[in-house]
């Protein structure tokens, strides 16, 4: 048996289930829903980082209330060896603590100038290389994100608007978990 999982917003899921199913009506059905689940908070925090990019906000349900989208050039790897490999290595530790202090920054910047009712989200959404978004909730100032209710999206492309506003809209979706039969 495998499983896989697929996210559905939540406004579709009646139809998404009984269209499953239906196409699933045998007694003994090739796949079945396993779990349901949710992420029913609002609003929440958005923090998307890559190496060369990120993206935050602030969002009520689909919609975002603030963002900020932005570049920063981190070098990738080298093949030089020696002191020049130690010295790329040196700048692009620095170069991804500048991308890390800037997401804090702006993160910062926007929840101090969110309405009233964003200025303590009720969950935060994460995306992207884990370590940078690790590195970004260290910030002690953001310190308090990491205790709220957490939705990870995984690997996303490079931030840009566009990524961002599929990000909330993922943040919401009911993930469904199918399993299926593996055909002999």
């Amino acid at each position: 048996m495998s499983r896989r999982v697929v996210e559905v917003a939540p406004g579709r899921l009646d139809a998404w289930r009984l269209r499953f199913h239906e196409n699933n009506a045998d007694p003994d059905p090739p796949q079945r829903v396993v779990a349901l689940e949710r992420f029913d908070v609002d609003p929440v925090a958005v923090i998307l980082v890559r190496r060369g990019g990120y993206a935050v906000g602030l969002s009520s349900g689909d919609s975002l209330l603030a963002h900020k989208v932005g570049s920063r050039y981190v070098q990738s790897r080298t093949a030089a060896g020696g002191w020049s490999q130690q010295r790329f290595a040196r700048r692009r530790a620095n170069q991804a603590d500048a991308l890390v202090g800037a997401v804090a920054g702006h993160l910062l910047r926007l929840l101090s100038e969110a309405p009233a009712a964003a200025r303590s989200p009720a969950g935060l959404v994460t995306g992207g290389d884990r370590l940078l978004v690790a590195d970004v909730l260290r910030d002690r100032r953001l310190a308090y994100l990491s205790d709220l209710p957490r939705r990870d999206l995984g690997d996303v492309p490079d931030p840009n608007a566009s990524v961002l506003h599929r990000a909330v809209e993922r943040a919401h979706a009911v993930r469904v978990t199918i399993e299926e039969r593996t055909r002999h």
